[in-house]
């Protein structure tokens, strides 16, 4: 039963992948770890692909320009023409998009000058290019929804803008009050200029790869936007567009909270710290199932001169502890000094010839032999005058068993 009880041991420590070194003769002890304690808000983060939540936009409106030049200062109907959009981007998170938006179309305006002059309706054509940063309003107020059926997505953005053909009510070109020139004092026939622009988006979902999109939105221009410097300094422009917006691989978000792996961290390490617990009751079972195991009579080698006593103390592998089960046995060899107060003990130790180096077992049988006489003396009382401490390694091996020279022998002096 001993036996079968021993191999079991033996067999768990195995599992949890305990191995001694090719110079060691000691058990390993399993030390116990804890999870690092920290704070956590319990807030859910979101991630997807790259290649996730991006989208193309189709659009067409219709646009009004003030110039700011007498009356283009009111709004007039005859200013209204048509826009045409296209528009690509991707939402990087639930709540911030960014999309490269191009609008372009006919403008229309009256042109007159600034003392009065009327110079008639004028016309030209442009395209506008903008970079341009969106918010979703909706999912940072009341939380990322991926199925929500409405938002409102304000945006902000920064481009340029090409001005050409401009052309006067007779159809000349440049119009008659066109005034900005190049380096050469020509009139330019293209006019560029950085528009900067801000709106408003009403996306209405139909499906999860299609919206609708309505937006309204203001671009501000220096004075020069349409060939004609003056009055303010200011110009802007005012267009509506609807259309649809196409998801590319559909729209969703990947989810995480980082208290959600504290707890699952704290359970494997609970698992971890009962598989220590188990492998350091295994090691202390093997000790104790070893200390019961009968010892054979050890054999006096040629050139042991003294008879050994009856006592003897057992180390496990690479060890110099005194084990618990051992301390009877200084006990015993105390009590029996103290009855025989003229005798003398030499104290021998030994390691097992099959681990460790001749040199490495020399020290250890050394450090064994000195903490059998130290306890003797420490715990027990016994004058060290009384006590030679002899080691001879694993040069002499007292039993057959090899394993069983792990030991310290008492003989006579």
């Amino acid at each position: 039963m001993k036996a079968k009880n021993l191999y079991y041991a033996m067999a768990v420590a195995g599992a949890l992948g305990v191995a001694a070194p090719a110079n060691a003769q000691d058990v390993f002890v399993a030390e116990s770890t804890t999870v690092t304690e920290f704070n956590c808000d319990n807030t859910n983060h979101y991630f997807a692909n790259w290649r996730n939540n991006w989208f193309i936009e189709l659009g067409a409106g219709a646009t009004v320009p003030f110039v700011e030049h007498g009356s283009n200062k009111k709004f007039d109907k005859n200013r209204i023409t048509v826009q045409y959009g296209f528009g690509f981007g991707r939402w990087v998170s639930p709540y911030v998009g960014f999309r490269i938006k191009a609008m372009g179309g006919p403008l229309h305006w009256n042109q007159n000058t600034h003392v009065g002059v009327d110079n008639g309706w004028t016309r030209s054509k442009h395209a506008q290019l903008q970079a341009e940063l969106m918010w979703d309003m909706f999912n940072s107020i009341k939380g990322p929804n991926s199925n929500r059926v409405f938002s409102l997505i304000p945006f902000v953005g920064l481009g340029g803008d090409a001005n050409w053909d401009i052309r006067d009510a007779a159809g000349n070109q440049p119009a008659a009050a066109t005034n900005v020139f190049d380096d050469n004092r020509k009139v330019k026939n293209v006019v560029w200029t950085l528009p900067v622009s801000a709106g408003l988006q009403f996306r209405f979902r139909l499906c999860k790869y299609v919206d609708f999109f309505a937006e309204a939105r203001a671009s501000f221009y220096g004075d020069n936007w349409n060939g004609s410097a003056m009055g303010s300094s200011i110009e802007s422009n005012v267009s509506v567009m609807g259309g649809f917006n196409f998801n590319i691989g559909g729209r969703g978000w990947n989810t995480y909270n980082e208290c959600d792996y504290v707890s699952q961290i704290a359970a494997l390490n609970g698992q971890v710290n009962n598989l220590r617990a188990d492998l350091i009751a295994a090691g202390e079972t093997i000790a104790n199932l070893e200390s019961q195991l009968p010892c054979p009579p050890a054999t006096v080698q040629k050139d042991c001169v003294n008879a050994p006593l009856m006592s003897t103390v057992r180390f496990t592998i690479n060890s110099a502890k005194i084990m618990p089960t051992e301390e009877v046995n200084i006990y015993n060899m105390a009590e029996w000094l103290k009855a025989n107060p003229n005798e003398k003990v030499m104290v021998v130790g030994y390691a097992d010839k099959d681990t460790g180096t001749a040199e490495y077992n020399l020290q250890l049988s050394e450090k064994r032999a000195n903490a059998v006489a130290d306890a003797l003396v420490e715990n027990y009382g016994i004058d060290r005058n009384r006590l030679t401490v002899k080691y001879d390694g694993s040069d002499v091996q007292p039993y057959s068993t090899n394993d069983w020279n792990r030991i310290v022998i008492f003989t006579q002096k």
